[in-house]
């Protein structure tokens, strides 16, 4: 009987080690994209503030789908994209998926268009708290004690925002246990994210083209006859919003196959970060003593988490040489 199918050569466990690290780091970049895309996403939807919020999803599911096919096709993905179809499992996670991600960007839309930009970044500061939850409830995932410390810290500052903001923490807490709940449900599903975003938006069409439709019938959206439904250039952010829908959700699924849910939500704070100081330097809303506590408490608390994490993967490496 042979048995060198059991034991690795520390050639094939170093490899495999680089592997895993290649992972990491793809997975990191990937998710850094995400959060920095999403970051900036308010300036996008303060252009489109006219437009119903209800249409101006249905807008954006449709002109995914067109980029989500073109890239399959382009990738040569068909053959995975109808092997994940023919799975009634994977085909109802991702509906589960769709329609969270669906109620995120509804909630978050709304907001942004009122005013509650900082709201909004209250709310994802909140993520990766719920993330650190499910992960170790749910996942097994293990925190080291720095790493529990940061959450400590993290809770710390989200505490001191909550107090300030307690007439946006409705908001604030529909936006983070959603996205936590999607980032949960596209971590437990055996996709690939190409396959997985072409699914969930094609999902979504079953909603996107009844309210559009709808819009489009009762003239009280988009196509409702003002100047607005003549411009070239409202025609064209409507279409830019398939490519900011589908393009981020694709780093999204990437990242969520290879780094921790912890991971991920702490790389997370990024996306907050960015919308705290658009909508204070940008757009005016104030910025108080409980935010700016939070704002340090946090990045503080992201320091550590990522220096941990770092320590950590050295210490693996160095025990892999």
């Amino acid at each position: 009987m042979r048995f060198s199918h059991l034991v690795r050569s520390p050639r094939a466990v170093m490899a495999g080690s680089m592997s895993q690290a290649s992972q990491n780091r793809s997975g990191a970049i990937a998710a850094i994209a995400t959060y920095t895309f999403w970051g900036v996403m308010p300036i996008y939807f303060k252009l489109l503030d006219t437009v119903p919020a209800p249409e101006l999803l249905g807008w954006r599911i449709i002109w995914s789908m067109p980029i989500c096919l073109a890239i399959i096709a382009l990738q040569r993905q068909g053959s995975a994209l109808l092997a994940a179809l023919r799975d009634r499992g994977v085909v109802l996670r991702l509906a589960t998926s769709a329609l969270l991600t669906a109620t995120n960007s509804l909630i978050f839309f709304i907001a942004v268009v009122s005013g509650h930009v900082l709201a909004t970044s209250l709310g994802y500061y909140i993520m990766p708290l719920i993330n650190v939850l499910i992960g170790t409830v749910f996942l097994h995932e293990r925190l080291s004690r720095m790493q529990w410390a940061a959450v400590g810290l993290a809770a710390t500052g989200i505490g001191l925002l909550a107090f300030g903001e307690l007439d946006t923490l409705f908001v604030a807490l529909a936006l983070g246990v959603s996205y936590a709940l999607y980032g949960f449900v596209r971590k437990i599903t055996r996709a690939g994210a190409l396959e997985a975003v072409t699914i969930e938006t094609g999902v979504s069409l079953v909603i996107a083209l009844p309210v559009v439709g709808w819009y489009a019938w009762t003239g009280s959206g988009v196509g409702g006859g003002s100047s607005m439904a003549a411009s070239w250039d409202m025609a064209g952010l409507l279409m830019l919003g398939g490519v900011f829908t589908a393009i981020p959700l694709l780093f999204f699924g990437y990242a969520a196959r290879r780094l921790s849910l912890s991971a991920m939500g702490f790389a997370q704070f990024i996306t907050p970060s960015i919308g705290f100081l658009l909508g204070h330097f940008l757009y005016g809303e104030p910025l108080d003593a409980s935010r700016t506590g939070c704002f340090v408490l946090i990045w503080i608390a992201l320091g550590l988490f990522t220096w941990d994490m770092l320590h950590q993967a050295r210490l693996n490496s160095h025990a892999h040489s």
